[in-house]
């Protein structure tokens, strides 16, 4: 008697993921309020749920800072002295043995160095010292900031010590396209677009709050116009005044809400003695005042990517902005925001007045705006670092970008 059997089906499972160790160092992290601080969050919430543990070293922020050890997630803290000018902010010291020995006990499998502060020069080093592959950011325009305090000379030796950090490390992620071109422009190599991401749901149209409105005298008819961030000089704040007051203009009863801290607030004050300052707002209260607003105003002229543009889109605003960062990115001018050409002032006001005189257009933009945002969800843009960090595991210091298969690399220059 004879027995057919029956075929044996072999499944080709895929590969298992696989877990990294990854020494991520930064000079600033929640509960320090910015853009590159919140971004870093989300990124390492988001490795962590990708079964990545993550090594955080950071300097301490205060007296009373605790490190953190959570599930894949363990806080080294390292001295930290306030920053000139950014006194809530800390920037971390040279740590060259710290590192050296904690990097030697608990070997990394790879160095993600965020911020190119003295903590990050260190890392930098002892990464090279010990062999560990090392990646990097460019988060922050320290360069363009130089001109705004008068220190414009300083401008050349700033970019020169960037370009030499950063071309010392396997790739470095870039928020926007027009960035790495600039950085293309004066010598800076494997540069990997990796843009940002919003929440969309804590960033909703249905965060609107009629009450919240009338903390402001405004009334359901009343033009509310919004501006988040620093109150600082390298935001361009004369611009927003300017903008503001031709809005008045226009509409006498227009509101300026102003979010955000910072050492120009009393001179931004003088200017638009009108506007209701906020002060810092965060997590779902600054969802609130997003959605309750009408119009976003942006002047700054110095955004690596801009967190704040995208936050005020994927709220539903039509956004104002100078054709730079994420609003060069994400605006198509007329359809869903505004934008006027970088450091043109006067076309930036004359957009300023037409918001305000053209409220359905403004309307009609916001909810575009809000459509854009959808495509900007934290999942991709993780995804994305995640590649770099394999590609960087694969290559080391490989001037050929590879992936993590030692593929070339698409979207590197």
């Amino acid at each position: 008697m004879s027995t057919t059997l029956a075929p044996i089906v072999v499944d080709h499972m895929p590969p298992a993921r696989r877990s990294l160790r990854i020494a991520l160092v930064t000079e600033t992290y929640p509960p320090e309020v910015n853009g590159v601080a919140l971004t870093l969050q989300r990124v390492v919430e988001g490795l962590r749920d990708l079964q990545h543990d993550i090594q955080l070293v950071r300097p301490r922020q205060a007296e009373g800072d605790l490190a953190r050890r959570v599930d894949r997630l363990d806080e080294v803290l390292m001295r930290g002295v306030p920053i000139p000018r950014y006194p809530e902010m800390k920037m971390g010291m040279p740590a060259n043995k710290a590192l050296g020995q904690l990097w030697s006990r608990h070997r990394p499998d790879l160095v993600y160095i965020a911020t190119e502060g003295p903590l990050g020069w260190s890392a930098l080093q002892i990464a090279h010292k010990l062999r560990l592959p090392v990646c990097s950011d460019f988060r922050t325009n320290f360069h363009a900031y130089s001109k705004h305090y008068g220190i414009g000379w300083l401008y050349r030796p700033i970019m020169g010590y960037l370009r030499k950090f950063h071309n010392r490390t396997a790739f470095t992620m870039v928020p926007s396209e027009s960035l790495r071109q600039q950085l293309r422009a004066n010598g800076f190599e494997r540069l990997v677009l990796v843009t940002r991401g919003v929440d969309t749901e804590l960033f909703s149209p249905a965060r609107r709050s009629e009450a919240l409105r009338q903390s402001w005298g405004a009334t359901p008819e009343t033009p509310v116009a919004l501006f988040v961030g620093r109150l600082a000089a390298e935001k361009n704040l004369g611009a927003l005044a300017n903008a503001f007051n031709a809005m008045r203009a226009q509409r006498a009863d227009t509101k300026l809400v102003v979010v955000g801290e910072g050492p120009a607030a009393q001179q931004l004050a003088s200017s638009v003695p009108d506007a209701i300052f906020a002060g810092t707002r965060r997590g779902e209260e600054l969802g609130s005042y997003y959605a309750s607003a009408d119009l976003f105003v942006f002047p700054s002229m110095t955004e690596t990517f801009g967190n704040v543009t995208l936050e005020a889109m994927a709220s539903g605003l039509a956004v104002l902005a100078y054709d730079h960062a994420s609003a060069g990115q994400m605006i198509r001018s007329g359809e869903n925001g505004l934008i006027a050409p970088l450091a043109d002032e006067a076309e930036y006001v004359r957009l300023a007045h037409h918001l305000v005189a053209s409220p359905a257009h403004a309307r009609q933009m916001g909810l575009r705006a809000r459509e854009t945002a959808g495509d900007a969800g934290w999942d991709r843009i993780v995804a994305q670092v995640e590649e770099v960090l394999l590609a960087t595991l694969a290559s080391g210091k490989a001037t050929q970008a590879v992936d993590a298969r030692g593929r070339p690399m698409a979207g590197v220059a």
